[in-house]
């Protein structure tokens, strides 16, 4: 049995990035681009084509001048322009003028200073400008190529574009965008027990969540979810269902999720049908609380988790191993790992001692750090009612059987 942490090392090991390039369009696709790159994966570094700032600009509403005019204060000088942000100045400054410039305005010849408004006088007729402070040499001058200049990489290949990444490529023009191709996982759920949620419930029958709660985790990952329903516990139709799965004619899937049969009991036929399709089995169980069971695999070039069937044990699954290898899957740069921090509890957290324990629970900034709380109620692997709106789990590593109120605890973020 693996601990957690050589799980998620061999994991990482198992796990090829997707290397298919799409092009997307910053300012057309689907009427609106930015919602076809938001999330998307960079699959080439963006180098800057211009400088940034473009040229030298004002950084506030005030008055552009020459620093060495404005040594002793107050100073009056004449103002020669009024220079508004997008319109070129049209004369250099010669000494004792000043020039009206507004906030991203580009500095004219001859200015290396601005004066905010609030530090100056104007005469009522318009035409000159007294200065109450003595300015110190360069203030509130953006100077070109301060922020980047040409050639600079901006971006580099395996960045998640989000909205601070895409204001940066529409500054830089960059309305071409290539992007990895975003990971196809399938989804199937086994258990002769199981239900759709539109369905008659049964006496003995469980409505399948699973199937749902992988969904949405997958599609937060920035991967499409490919649902292929519930399997019974029956071999044969379990070995369908994942020949079906890892076929590239039918799904194009680039790894398969199952929830259900990994453990060891009568019905539990996940591990034994993908050997009969001649699957490497690489991890069957680790050593962590709740989600013992986990089955890693590879077909070929695709990877299979099958995860336990009890929601809470399955949803820590992917927290904790299945979100990394989607992650480097569609080639972000790493690190894949989950992010942990370090935390206060505020009250005692108990385990077996026997596996890494996850407590789920809800994690807030308080005055002085992280504090965790966790939830209320049981944490049975088949509760799904007190996961809901938590932001965080607690792990109690291997070991260990208490942690106690106000002590530091490692809290794997959701």
């Amino acid at each position: 049995m693996f601990t957690a942490i050589e799980a998620e090392r061999l994991i990482f090991t198992l796990v090829d990035p997707i290397q298919t390039v799409e092009q997307l369009r910053l300012d057309q696709v689907s009427g609106w681009g930015a919602a076809d790159c938001l999330g998307r994966v960079l699959a080439a570094q963006v180098v800057s084509p211009l400088d940034f700032p473009h040229w030298d600009n004002s950084a506030m509403d005030g008055y552009a001048l020459r620093s060495k005019d404005v040594q002793q204060v107050p100073a009056t000088l004449q103002i020669v322009e009024e220079i508004p942000a997008g319109k070129r100045p049209t004369q250099a400054l010669n000494p004792g003028q000043a020039a009206r410039i507004m906030t991203g305005a580009m500095m004219p010849e001859g200015a290396d200073t601005v004066v905010m408004q609030e530090e100056t006088e104007r005469s009522a007729n318009g035409q000159s400008v007294t200065i109450l402070q003595a300015p110190k040499a360069q203030s509130f001058v953006r100077r070109r190529g301060s922020f980047a200049r040409v050639g600079d990489v901006l971006l580099a290949a395996g960045e998640v574009i989000g909205s601070a990444e895409m204001a940066l490529l529409s500054a830089a023009q960059q309305t071409q965008i290539p992007v990895f191709r975003r990971p196809r996982v399938a989804i199937l759920s086994t258990g002769s027990e199981l239900v759709r949620p539109d369905q008659s419930l049964q006496p003995g029958q469980i409505v399948d969540s699973n199937q749902y709660a992988l969904a949405a985790l997958v599609a937060q990952t920035g991967a499409v979810p490919v649902l292929l329903g519930i399997v019974e516990d029956n071999r044969d139709a379990v070995k369908r269902a994942i020949a079906t799965a890892i076929n590239p004619a039918m799904h194009q899937c680039d790894m398969v999720l199952s929830s259900g049969g990994v453990s060891v009991g009568d019905y539990d036929y996940i591990d034994d049908v993908l050997a009969e399709l001649g699957a490497t089995l690489h991890i069957q169980a680790v050593a962590i609380k709740p989600g013992k069971p986990l089955t890693v695999a590879t077909l070929g070039s695709k990877l299979y988790f099958g995860l336990p069937g009890n929601p809470a044990s399955a949803m820590v699954g992917f927290w904790r191993f299945v979100a990394g290898a989607i992650a480097k899957l569609s080639g972000r740069v790493g690190p894949w790992s989950p992010d942990f921090v370090w935390a206060t509890t505020t009250m005692p957290l108990m385990a077996g001692g026997r596996r890494e324990t996850y407590l789920w629970g809800h994690l807030q900034m308080g005055d002085s750090g992280y504090e965790f709380s966790r939830a209320a109620g049981g944490h049975s692997s088949g509760n799904l009612v007190n996961l809901v709106r938590i932001s965080g789990l607690a792990m109690v590593p291997m070991g260990e059987t208490q942690i106690a109120a106000g002590e530091k605890v490692k809290v794997l973020k959701l």
